[in-house]
């Protein structure tokens, strides 16, 4: 889909410029020519950028700007400033009302393609992170994926989610809940900080499922890792004489009085290292089928696919 970008300016030949270099981009444009047409156009089509003069009639740039981070059907629009002022002054008051960038008079056109394009990436990019982890979410995972696939790349694919979680959130409540989902979360990025970049990729699925995308020779390495600086911090999120007991007493969907033990985490993993794995629905097909061996285990645990083309 081609990005929509809304350009607000009372100069008509700087309307004209940015029109022609960012409609030779392949962008979709809307213009507007002052602050009051800029907000009605922003709301009625929702753009994926603003560029945003700051000297307009009617109602100046920076008004503009916070009328529409403070509405929550434009907030989250990308707004670069276009000022005629160098000084610092500017800079601050236009992203202080909530400016992703701004671009000083007189631009150069690669310079206005790149900072658009950029800007754009970043809200993309943000987007896709979970609000409560800050892990990217399923597009992204699926690109790290599509990636490697592509490219023929040496992949493992871990599928991981933590044991009777859903017992412990009913037990202790949604907030602790998301506190035990967060830990999560640290665990992997911790253990994955610990490679090169491009060596260890973390992204999370949603709830308490995560994947993390590796190489066949670093993933029973990694998913010791996880498995052993896991089981360390999980006590730490129960109540003292819960962990002494080392379980928790929950009603279950019948009504009936169950034990779960203290949460524990399951890996599943599928690699490319004994046979070709054709696309992301295998891989993750694989991961998730090793998982589920994985969680026969009343500890934590890991399974890989180890099958040949032949066994499978």
């Amino acid at each position: 889909m081609t990005d929509k970008i809304l350009i607000a300016d009372d100069d008509p030949d700087i309307l004209r410029f940015i029109e022609v270099n960012l409609g030779l981009e392949g962008f979709n444009l809307i213009k507007a020519k002052d602050g009051e047409e800029a907000l009605r156009e922003a709301i009625d089509l929702l753009p994926d950028l603003v560029l945003l003069d700051v000297m307009m009639p009617k109602i100046d740039g920076f008004e503009v700007c916070r009328r529409l981070r403070s509405d929550p059907r434009t907030s989250n629009i990308s707004i670069i400033m276009l000022t005629a002022k160098s000084l610092s002054a500017d800079k601050v008051v236009g992203l202080t009302v909530g400016a992703d960038d701004y671009i000083i008079k007189p631009f150069d056109p690669m310079e206005l393609v790149a900072r658009v394009r950029s800007t754009l990436r970043r809200s993309r990019e943000m987007r896709e992170l979970n609000p409560l982890t800050g892990l990217p979410g399923n597009v992204s995972i699926l690109q790290e994926l599509d990636r490697k696939i592509t490219r023929k790349e040496p992949l493992a694919l871990m599928h991981i989610d933590l044991d009777n979680f859903k017992a412990y959130n009913d037990y202790y409540g949604f907030m602790r809940g998301d506190l035990a989902i967060k830990m999560g979360a640290a665990v992997l990025q911790e253990v994955c900080s610990e490679y090169p970049p491009g060596k260890c990729f973390v992204g999370h699925i949603g709830g308490d499922d995560f994947a993390l995308v590796t190489e066949p020779d670093l993933a029973e390495k990694i998913a010791n890792e996880i498995i052993s600086r896991f089981d360390a911090k999980s006590p730490s999120l129960y109540d003292a004489e819960d962990v002494a007991r080392g379980s928790i007493t929950v009603h279950d969907r019948r009504d009936e009085v169950r034990e779960f033990p203290l949460m524990t985490i399951s890996l599943g993993i599928a690699t490319n290292q004994h046979r070709p794995i054709a696309s992301h629905l295998a891989a993750s097909e694989i991961a998730t089928e090793m998982k589920q061996f994985s969680k026969r285990n009343e500890s934590s645990a890991f399974s890989i696919d180890r099958r040949s083309r032949l066994d499978a």
